[in-house]
């Protein structure tokens, strides 16, 4: 039997998956885009898929791909949908499906506990403070049992947690083969049994991070697989200019001045004046911070001469000449001793990649990229391509052919664009010729969901538009009894709408207010999802990192309330650069950039409230520009098909009929 038809009888009805899991009923659209995606397998194609919310498009694509028998590579957006694929979807279907699939998951190098690293923290000269030292503790006794050296199995140990560095590797401090502990790396044990498996699943990060230096173990697993899926891949772009572009930061340069002082006084203590030549670097960095000015902190500043936006040209130029010269003489002092350890040997190549990236920012940018400065807790120099389309044509191109059958590349997302071809995203990608696919969602919109625009609202760019969208929320919230959502543009509009939500409940003890920042985003949105749980009720308050990723099924949530409409900030110098050259190229760069962003930034949010067949809900959006500007009759046309609510009054019916319906009473 070929594989379309084995896909297709898996997803039918009586099919394996209806007979195995309890929950699973046949739907249209994920068996389409399953068939779409074996077709692919079969043909070796490029395949764009936009799958609505709930078509299931995790089992769509990887039904196929376990199916066909083929080594194949899955990226995701998140280390946390990596974990989830790998640990718990992927499992299960092969318990389901009952093959012998040999699966791996590849991380990047930070995520592996370094052993070599490790030893240093243990011996280190300078005093560690006492929970450090507790966290070490921990981490040395746990090394002693632990197989793949993933740092996530710590549970005590958090992503942002300063004894990281201690203990994993980066690029520019791994010493590589000459380690001590090389055999036993656990990164090197990572990439071989990425190598020997069927199904590796690694994060967008990884995929890009391999672009310059072949660091991530990606470059030689792809040329050995016949196909790679990149779920969530409406954040490629944006990721991978990141990794593909160029960064020299503060924190890197001081990082290095540091461990120079440290390594050069314990190998070579009589040969140089190591601390003398780490303070030099220090000082220097110090000038260059000073020169860009204490912005605030994640400001970008657009850079498109010999100097940033608003920094002196003399003193910015004067600053990453002394750079250069404190570096020089560090990597001439260290080539000079590098012999006596591999640590010194390592500072060397590191001291020699720091004055390259220096001297490249001393001159003009290069072409076809743009370039900013980030300030705020130091600075961080940045230049990046204005897209992933050249960097991906080549990877797909250099990795055509595998045994002589073309590689299957597939792309697939709730939000890619919105045309039938997909064009915001493919362009981007250099994937026009690639075949596309829009899957409708299975929800029933217009009995499941209302969306309402408060036609009498403040302007987004009025001082009391905050507030509004407090006092709107806090109203709707207590006829509710909490179960409301509610997503800002940014962290300041979340701040203003928190506090004006806590002073508005401030006797009422029963209404909690959960804002982003207070816990972890799991633990929020646990104690979110506990309808009614000791007679509380809860307003969850979140910015541009709950857009996605957030799954509340129920009627714990049923008003989503958006501030406003998501266009990126206009003086974002990515965005200002690419806007340029739309512009130069005689299209509007309104029309072309900041409208399709903006609606495909909505949609993902919109996609918050309805999760289920059963869920019901009010999606309200604070921002009259949808009804008094041209465009908003597009942008409302983007949206799911709800039921539109035109006056307060039928707002307020609507919400007494969700009270009507829901389990509050119940709980």
């Amino acid at each position: 039997m070929d594989l379309l038809a084995l896909v297709g009888g898996t997803f039918a009805t009586g099919g394996a998956l209806q007979r195995r899991i309890a929950s699973y009923r046949p739907r249209a659209g994920q068996t389409q885009m399953a068939q779409a995606i074996a077709e692919a397998l079969v043909s070796g194609e490029r395949l764009v898929v936009q799958a609505g919310t709930g078509t299931g498009k995790t089992f769509a694509y990887l039904v196929p791909l376990l199916m066909s028998g083929e080594r194949v590579l899955v990226s995701t957006a998140t280390k946390t949908l990596q974990e989830q694929l790998f640990s718990r979807d992927i499992p299960g279907l092969l318990d389901v499906l009952a093959l012998p699939t040999k699966t791996a998951i590849l991380k990047g190098r930070s995520s592996y506990l370094c052993l070599h690293r490790l030893r240093l923290a243990r011996e280190a000269s300078s005093p560690l403070e006492p929970r450090i030292l507790a966290l070490l503790a921990k981490i040395e006794l746990w090394s002693q049992t632990t197989r793949a050296g993933d740092l996530s199995e710590i549970q005590a140990l958090s992503e942002d947690s300063e004894v990281l560095p201690l203990v994993s590797s980066t690029r520019d401090n791994c010493v590589g083969s000459r380690c001590q502990a090389w055999q036993a790396c656990y990164v090197n044990l990572a990439r071989k049994r990425a190598l020997e498996s069927d199904l590796v699943v690694i994060n967008h990060h990884l995929f890009f991070a391999d672009s310059k230096v072949r660091d991530s173990g990606v470059a030689e697993l792809l040329p050995t697989v016949q196909a790679v899926v990149f779920d969530e891949a409406h954040h490629l772009n944006d990721v991978g200019v990141q990794f593909i572009g160029t960064r020299l930061s503060s924190h890197q340069l001081l990082t290095f001045s540091r461990e120079l002082a440290q390594e050069g006084n314990k190998s070579a203590p009589s040969a140089e004046s190591w601390s003398l030549c780490a303070l030099d670097i220090r000082r220097e960095v110090e000038k260059l911070i000073a020169s860009a000015g204490r912005g605030a902190g994640g400001l970008r500043r657009t850079w498109s001469g010999n100097a940033p936006e608003g920094v002196s040209l003399e003193q910015w130029t004067a600053g990453l000449q002394g750079l250069c010269d404190s570096l020089k003489s560090a990597f001439d002092a260290l080539s000079k001793h590098a012999e006596r350890s591999v640590e010194l040997r390592a500072l060397a190549e590191r001291a020699k990649r720091l004055l390259a990236l220096t001297a490249l920012f001393s001159n003009c940018a290069e072409e076809d990229t743009t370039r900013w400065l980030e300030c705020g807790g130091g600075i961080s120099l940045n230049q990046a391509p204005l897209t992933i389309r050249q960097f991906l044509l080549q990877r797909m191109d250099q990795a055509a052919d595998i045994g002589g059958r073309r590689q299957s590349w597939i792309f697939t997302s709730a939000t890619l664009g919105v045309d039938q071809q997909l064009s915001m995203f493919t362009k981007t990608c250099g994937l026009e010729g690639a075949r596309t696919l829009r899957v409708e969602s299975p929800f029933d919109f217009s009995k499941q969901a209302a969306l309402f625009v408060p036609p009498y609202f403040p302007k987004p760019n009025e001082a009391q538009h905050g507030a509004s969208v407090a006092r709107f929320v806090a109203q709707s919230a207590e006829v509710l009894g909490g179960r409301t959502l509610v997503l800002t543009t940014t962290l300041h509009s979340m701040r203003t709408v928190a506090r004006g939500l806590e002073a508005y409940f401030l006797s009422d003890s029963s209404m909690k207010i959960l804002v982003q920042g207070q816990a972890p985003k799991h633990e929020l949105l646990h104690q979110f999802s506990q309808l009614g749980s000791g007679g509380s009720a809860y307003i969850l308050v979140a910015s541009v990192s709950f857009w996605e990723g957030v799954d509340v099924v129920g009627d714990a949530l049923q008003l989503l309330v958006i501030d406003k409409l998501p266009f990126a900030p206009p003086d974002d110098p990515l965005v200002q650069a690419r806007g340029l050259q739309i512009e130069n190229s005689g299209k509007n760069a309104f029309k072309e950039l900041h409208l399709p962003n903006a609606i495909m930034g909505l949609m993902q949010g919109a996609g918050r409230l309805i999760r289920s067949e059963q869920d019901q809900g009010v999606l309200a959006i604070c921002d009259t520009r949808l009804l008094s500007m041209g465009y908003g009759k597009k942008i409302l046309a983007a949206l799911p098909a709800m039921r539109v609510l035109t006056s307060q009054e039928e707002f307020d019916t609507e919400l007494l009929r969700l009270t009507k319906s829901s389990t509050k009473d119940q709980c």
